[in-house]
């Protein structure tokens, strides 16, 4: 129990170390100024805010053990939010398009990129699953998380082009705050199938 401890805080740190790199880009293209400050804060802050938001969740864990697993799905759900919009805006600074169908098929290849992340992250580290990547899992996997990306990209294109900028916002923090509000509704609907569904115990016994 002493060395999975360890080894949950040391993973969780190098999530936040992650999360704080990644964060710079989105934060650049929506105009915040990437001072060496704000760099070595963003770094720093995010490598100790992680183990300590766990260190938390642990605790209430003790009173309902959901709430441990929940910190770690939402600590890999950080790193794949930042992935996902890491490729988003990276595909925005390049492109100089925040917005149209090519918008949604930016969000669409960032978001799978940061889900085939989460299988991983997911699988050995938040849900601990003792049996090796078969089909049948996979396939699960593939699934729910295709309703999760319909889910994400419909939710953020929906914000962005059906909505549309409100006035005196400029079009790239809105195609941000689009994309965070997809995370926010596909993020529920991942735990909760991943949770029953995909790597549930329960499931794999009965399927056998």
């Amino acid at each position: 129990m002493e060395t999975n401890t360890k080894k949950d805080f040391y993973l969780v740190t190098v999530i936040g170390f992650l999360v704080g790199w990644l964060v710079l880009l989105p934060a650049h293209n929506i105009g915040l100024s990437l001072s060496p400050f704000f760099i070595i804060a963003s770094v720093i802050g995010f490598t100790v805010l992680a183990p300590v938001a766990l260190f938390v969740l642990k605790l209430l864990g003790r009173v309902w053990t959901v709430f441990e697993q929940f910190g770690k799905f939402a600590a890999v759900g950080t790193l794949n939010t930042l992935i996902d919009l890491g490729i988003l805006n990276l595909f925005i600074f390049t492109t100089g398009i925040s917005g149209g169908y090519s918008y949604a098929g930016f969000k669409a290849v960032s978001f799978l990129a940061a889900t085939t992340n989460s299988y991983f992250w997911n699988k050995l580290w938040t849900f601990q699953s003792k049996t090796p990547i078969t089909g049948s899992e996979y396939m699960r996997f593939l699934l729910f998380t295709l309703v999760g990306t319909l889910l994400n990209v419909s939710v953020a294109s929906l914000i962005v082009n059906g909505v549309g900028v409100p006035s005196g916002m400029s079009e790239t923090l809105w195609a941000n705050i689009g994309a965070l509000v997809a995370v926010a509704v596909s993020f529920m609907w991942n735990f909760l199938s991943y949770r029953r569904v995909v790597f549930s115990e329960k499931k794999k016994e009965s399927v056998s």
